[in-house]
């Protein structure tokens, strides 16, 4: 489908890059010193086709056009969206940005404080729920999914169906959370399919340990509700007395083996046991295959043969190795093209996982985010970029999943990071354009949502909520009433949104960037005039089919005027001749070719400029 861009959003970097009218038309070199085997600024990766481009959405609040937004507000007050509210015109609209999966966040059914025992769903306590609407990440029903998000609360299991139809429909794939380490405290299945036992029903209670529960248990000990929660603030919750009551308490879900979890805990949830004793030195008990094992690879294969295409798998490092090992192979015997992609922030454990445990794709945030982060806000330097490619990621970057936004993070134009949303162009491409693997996109992102406001259990801190019922008012915008047309952006947001959708639509059509290899040109452009290797970040995307140049500038103020220098052993892997003369075209903000590469870059800019014989 061919893009069309307003003339507005072009507009935003065709400055990014611009060349003097030097009559110097070929690339200058470098003397090549040592062999591209060894050379330290490529890797031996052989590349391979990964270049998944997500849109995340925080499904409760995407079609949401309430703009209310009261503290603590309910469903009524503040509304909620709904499966059909992701339309037709919504799935295009995302699509035109270049994307191809949509992952649906907080699909499943969760703990909330909303009433819905009409519809025979029971009401939650609200001692032990997180924020009126209730944290998508504490599932109280693995086989059945929210009944805020149905227009149809008894048929909410068709409407979600509906939404996997349409968006295959409109050329798309999607994803679904799989919360594998932790449930509800208040977890019971009511719809589980006939056959199917619940999690802890045949439970031994009076063990601490034992490889056939499902969860942990602090026999003798009553759960205590941490002291000063205060589920609405000084409104009353449902349910509301500071005594839940759970006899024998479970342990909590972030591995706090006490009845007195903390309220900095993650005391709404509780865990399930896959086999290791923590009390005993962490020991393993994974033969027989564990109970949990079974019932989680039948709750996997539930939602595959509901045709989703793949999982994004919360805290996949707090369940053990071995179990992603053995359970990812068996639903790929059912879907073999289903993908599972980890929540995991310990780079020690990278190999381990995508080795062992078999996963497709690892969120890339101690490393590349973190990294990008800190030169967003001015502090970091193009170091970092460097160590991630050749220490953190080196030989499975296509299996790093990169994002600058999620419902973790806080955004992008919030004040507590970089206060801006154009910090984010030299840090998107790079984030993009890097390697081979999935990107990934925020809902808002595009348009430069801050995450204003306190909003009940989520406090003002420069994140979207996914506790309460909102309206996130920048999207919104862009929402246009159900239109999804961005009618009532500004023309700065509109650039931005265009920015992001040339951007995308470039990483997802572009051979050299899904395919190639890459070769980073910092070491070549130490002594170039102008070149500031800390704030400055050069390097080769190419396949036999493309050779691109990608240049960004992350200085929030400072210009660049540079001869940018590729060395002869570049030149020489990409097939080119140093003595030939060269264009070089900036697909990325569409301009017109150039023939050198003495270039002004600008501020918080960047370009991907297509190098072709003259």
């Amino acid at each position: 489908m061919k893009t069309i861009l307003p003339a507005v959003a072009v507009a935003l970097s065709l400055a990014a890059c611009s060349a003097s009218q030097s009559p110097q038309a070929t690339v200058p070199a470098v003397p090549n010193t040592t062999s591209l085997a060894n050379d330290p600024n490529t890797t031996a990766e052989t590349p391979q086709d990964h270049k998944l481009i997500i849109y995340q959405m925080m499904t409760r609040l995407f079609g949401n056009k309430n703009t209310t937004n009261k503290f603590y507000g309910s469903v009524e007050e503040n509304g909620v969206g709904k499966f059909n509210d992701i339309t037709n015109p919504a799935l295009q609209a995302i699509k035109q940005l270049g994307v191809t999966h949509v992952w649906y966040t907080g699909v499943l059914e969760h703990a909330t404080m909303t009433d819905y025992t009409r519809y025979g769903i029971p009401l939650d306590d609200a001692d032990v729920v997180k924020g009126r609407a209730g944290s998508p990440y504490a599932i109280r029903d693995y086989y059945d999914v929210a009944p805020d998000l149905a227009v149809n609360v008894p048929r909410r299991m068709q409407e979600f169906e509906a939404l996997v139809q349409r968006t295959h429909q409109n050329g798309l794939k999607v994803l679904i959370d799989f919360i594998p380490n932790h449930v509800a405290r208040s977890y019971k299945s009511d719809v589980r399919p006939a056959g199917v036992v619940d999690l802890g029903e045949h439970d031994d209670k009076t063990q601490a340990f034992s490889p056939s529960n499902n969860f942990y248990y602090i026999p003798g000990q009553a759960f205590r509700v941490p002291a000063g929660y205060n589920p609405l603030g000084e409104l009353k919750g449902p349910g509301e007395d500071k005594k839940y009551q759970e006899v024998p308490a479970k342990a909590t879900g972030n591995d706090v083996f006490s009845a007195t979890p903390t309220i900095d805990d993650w005391f709404e949830t509780i865990k399930l046991n896959y086999g290791v004793d923590y009390a005993n030195n962490r020991q393993t008990h994974f033969e027989p295959i564990p109970d949990t094992w079974m019932k989680m690879r039948d709750i996997l294969l539930y939602w595959a043969k509901k045709d989703v295409d793949g999982f994004r798998c919360d805290m996949a490092e707090m369940v053990p190795v071995e179990f992603w090992g053995w359970v990812i192979p068996e639903v790929k015997k059912v879907k073999p093209d289903i993908i599972f992609a980890a929540e995991i922030y310990n780079p020690k454990q990278y190999q381990h996982y995508i080795e062992a445990g078999k996963f497709d794709y690892l969120y890339d945030k101690v490393g590349l985010y973190d990294g990008l982060r800190r030169l967003m806000s001015g502090q970091g330097t193009t170091d970092d970029i460097t160590h991630v490619w050749r220490e953190e990621s080196r030989g499975f970057a296509g299996n790093m999943l990169r994002f600058l936004e999620n419902h973790d993070e806080q955004r992008i134009a919030a004040k507590e990071f970089a206060g801006n949303p154009r910090a984010a162009i030299p840090a998107m491409t790079v984030t993009a354009t890097l390697a081979n693997g999935p990107v990934m996109l925020y809902m808002g992102q595009e348009v430069g949502e801050p995450g204003r406001g306190a909003s009940g259990f989520s406090s003002d801190d420069g994140r979207t909520t996914i506790f309460d019922y909102w309206g996130v008012p920048e999207h919104q915008k862009w929402m246009n009433g159900g239109k999804f047309d961005g009618g009532q952006l500004s023309e700065s947001q509109r650039q931005l949104r265009g920015f992001y959708q040339r951007l995308l639509t470039l990483t997802n059509q572009s051979d050299a960037i899904r395919r190639g290899h890459f070769y980073e040109l910092q070491q070549a452009n130490q002594s170039s005039p102008g070149y500031n290797p800390q704030q400055l970040y050069a390097y080769l995307r190419y396949t036999d089919k493309q050779k691109l140049l990608i240049v960004v500038n992350f200085s929030s103020s400072q210009s660049a005027q540079t001869q940018v220098q590729i060395p002869a052993a570049a030149m020489q892997a990409m097939g080119l001749e140093d003595s030939n003369s060269y264009t070089y075209t900036d697909l990325l903000n569409q301009a017109p070719p150039i023939d050198n590469l003495k270039l002004t870059v600008a501020p918080q800019s960047a370009c991907i400029l297509e190098i072709k014989a003259k």
